[in-house]
């Protein structure tokens, strides 16, 4: 039978063509159209998308392999599907066109999102068809679209519940779709979101950045994040408060840490302040971050002078790295804490003075007679020598 000829499936069908896809690529408003169609629409100077008329201010073309790889598998079954198909992807349209449609009320789509949870959480088997369908790019628009100036109840509800959604799809589907935060409005939304949200909604957009610097797709978006002063001191801001919104801060930072040109503008905008701050709060916690954080301060003190500068001038500093060098409980961070020693006590008396005044000898002994790696006591025995060495040189 001939494709003019069959019934293909609306999900196939080019929303400017009505042709079954060839190239299926999607927007950013999350509609997906064939390439060759939607580049027609272009070149004749359109700059919008044809189904929701929203002026696009980043014209990319994502490629849906989730929606050919689809495609290819119907084709191969003689344009038939599985009896169930119909029944699993019908409900599933209704729901995106929920959301998609202004008639719809802020009641509606929340009511939608809550369905889209539960399907997520009951039958994780049907997440693929969600992304299939282009419901990521659409949640990702719908986030960071237009605010509402209010952004109180029910629609501080709404972004939570998207947020959520876009959180257990991620894993699951294409990361280029976020490249729309690339684009000064939705960035801007993004931090209006990351400023004046919930505590929960600071925790979700810090996860969502460590989603962001993950994948090599979203790199040049990752770079944007960690040059911005307003983000960097809302993390810092954040790691001041109570101790489960820190968390999400400190990994958020630990994630922006993957570019070395992050790493530079986290020691400018003070953030090494913020993890000395984080590691002396855990004293007393016995699950935190605290490797994770001293981990980041690590990379941070050995990027470049002045985030070495920045640790031993912070008067709590030298004092959070050697608190670090043993751990009853763990010995998670032992080895990034004898590493930042070393370097800043190689150069350092002032460091070297800070150290011993604050029981690193005494943490070292102690970290010797433990059960940790032949490495970190290796690293344990090299900071003995130098601070010995160095402490030789000065009599």
């Amino acid at each position: 039978m001939k494709e003019a000829q069959m019934t293909i499936p609306h999900l196939f069908r080019c929303p400017i063509s009505l042709d079954l896809f060839s190239d299926p690529v999607t927007l950013s408003t999350g509609q997906t159209y064939d390439r060759s169609s939607i580049e027609k629409w272009f070149a004749f100077g359109n700059l919008t998308c044809p189904v929701t008329m929203q002026k696009l201010h980043d014209p990319s073309l994502v490629p849906n392999h989730n929606l050919r790889h689809l495609i290819e598998q119907w084709r191969q079954m003689g344009h038939h599907f599985h009896p169930e198909y119909s029944t699993t992807i019908d409900p599933l349209l209704q729901l995106k066109r929920n959301l998609e449609s202004p008639h719809s009320t802020l009641q509606d789509k929340l009511q939608t999102l809550e369905k889209i949870r539960v399907l997520m959480d009951e039958t994780p088997s049907k997440t693929p068809f969600l992304l299939q369908i282009g419901f990521l790019p659409l949640l990702a628009q719908l986030l960071f679209g237009k605010l509402d100036p209010q952004f109180s109840g029910k629609y501080a509800d709404f972004e939570e519940k998207l947020l959520s959604c876009i959180l257990k799809l991620i894993p699951f589907g294409e990361f280029q779709c976020l490249n729309m935060l690339k684009e000064e409005p939705k960035l801007e939304s993004f931090l209006v979101l990351f400023e004046n949200g919930s505590g929960m909604m600071k925790q979700n957009l810090c996860r969502l950045v460590g989603a962001i610097s993950s994948s090599p797709e979203t790199r040049e978006l990752c770079a944007m994040i960690g040059r911005n002063h307003r983000f960097l001191q809302g993390i810092d801001h954040l790691n001041q408060q109570n101790f489960e919104t820190s968390e999400a801060g400190i990994e958020a930072i630990s994630a922006l840490c993957c570019l070395e040109s992050n790493r530079e503008n986290l020691v400018r905008e003070g953030l090494i302040n913020g993890l000395i701050t984080y590691i002396l709060n855990t004293e007393t916690k016995e699950r935190s971050s605290a490797g994770t954080a001293m981990a980041t301060l690590e990379q941070l003190v050995g990027s470049e002078r002045s985030g070495k500068e920045a640790l031993i001038k912070d008067p709590r500093g030298v004092k959070a790295v050697v608190k670090m060098v043993f751990r009853v409980s763990d010995h998670g961070g032992s080895e990034s804490a004898l590493n930042s020693l070393i370097m800043v006590c190689y150069e350092s008396l002032e460091a070297r003075e800070k150290a011993i005044g604050a029981g690193v000898l005494t943490q070292l002994l102690l970290l010797l007679q433990s059960q940790c790696s032949c490495r970190i006591k290796s690293k344990a025995r090299t900071l003995l020598k130098l601070l010995r060495s160095k402490w030789d040189e000065e009599q």
